[in-house]
């Protein structure tokens, strides 16, 4: 199930797409003639967030296939968004393809770094999940989700929505929250509207709950019982379940999804190559990959491993068109939460 935000569609952004020289829209799947032209290249250049030996592997199971040197650099989005950008004023442009996360889509699309490709294999992912323009297509996702230690919770005791969270028996330290959940602050915004949202997060700052950066760490310390509930990635989460730690989550609707997301470099110096590239990542193939990595694939005939942690609830995307007014999101997070 979907919660469908509502979103004008730019028309004139799609026509020229479609009438700009490079800005190719696929009809059909990874053909011969895009394979033939690709291998010609014989190479592509890959930029990533991913963990090097997750991205490694999706690199070397390409370059197998295809036959096409995969040239792998890999580091964190805020490290990575400085390169490009860096590259790109001294007039290199040395990458082809990057996945990253949702923030870095509107300063390269503001600075016009991406290319428009849709890919023939975003037929099969949600279309709330790839942009209409083709600038970017969601590659793996993680959802906010409440998880609750089971030695001190019971689960008929659990907030089952957003409203319950605020219960007063949850304050005081109780609830864990990340410094910089920026994100949902700004997918419930999309959800809810900006007054609503503000409302919200400022009776869950009335709750005084931990506030601490990152996901793992806050997990680790929940299932040590530092406190009863927790906001964090229904991935990281699940991770712990899966090994049999006293943990458990569910998703409070719309559950906030995160994208990361893939997207080709408009002066890519290996666009056949790229283009093919992103069609791997985007394949069942590919997707399958993700499920081995427990991460969260989009494809709707892939299944992640355990299926609930992408079906079977509404969720709303952190969308990356809604970075346009980000640093006063942060702000505002920043204020109600008193973290300046």
């Amino acid at each position: 199930m979907i919660f469908h935000k509502r979103r004008l569609t730019n028309l004139a952004g799609v026509l020229a797409a479609l009438l700009v020289p490079g800005m190719a829209w696929a009809q059909a799947g990874s053909n011969a003639k895009l394979v033939e032209a690709a291998k010609k290249e014989g190479e592509v250049v890959y930029y990533t967030t991913m963990t090097l030996d997750q991205s490694k592997a999706v690199a070397d199971r390409f370059a197998k296939k295809y036959g096409i040197r995969v040239t792998l650099f890999r580091t964190g989005g805020g490290p990575l968004l400085n390169k490009i950008f860096t590259e790109s004023r001294g007039g290199r442009h040395d990458w082809d393809v990057v996945v990253g996360r949702g923030e870095m889509v509107l300063p390269m699309t503001q600075r016009k770094l991406l290319a428009s490709y849709k890919s023939p294999e975003t037929k099969m992912i949600d279309e709330q999940l790839v942009d209409k323009e083709g600038f970017w297509s969601a590659y793996y996702v993680n959802s906010y989700v409440l998880g609750w230690n089971t030695k001190l919770v019971k689960r008929e005791d659990v907030p089952k929505t957003y409203e319950a969270l605020l219960n007063p028996k949850w304050k005081g330290g109780q609830l864990s929250l990340d410094t910089e959940a920026y994100g949902m602050f700004e997918g419930l915004k999309g959800a809810w509207g900006k007054e609503k949202t503000l409302a919200y997060f400022k009776k869950l700052a009335a709750l005084d709950p931990v506030l601490k950066r990152g996901n793992t760490e806050r997990v680790q310390l929940a299932v040590a019982g530092e406190y009863p509930l927790i906001v964090a990635y229904n991935q990281t989460i699940q991770r712990m379940t899966s090994r049999g730690a006293p943990i458990d989550w569910l998703p409070l609707e719309p559950a906030v999804t995160q994208v990361n997301p893939g997207m080709i470099g408009a002066k890519a110096p290996h666009p056949n190559a790229a283009r093919l590239f992103l069609d791997f990542i985007l394949s069942k193939e590919g997707q399958e990959m993700l499920k081995g990595m427990q991460r969260i694939p989009v494809r709707k005939d892939v299944d992640p491993d355990p299926p609930r942690l992408f079906r079977g609830f509404k969720y709303v995307i952190e969308n990356p068109e809604d970075y346009q007014d980000f640093d006063a999101t942060v702000k505002q997070y920043l204020e109600i939460f008193k973290l300046r």
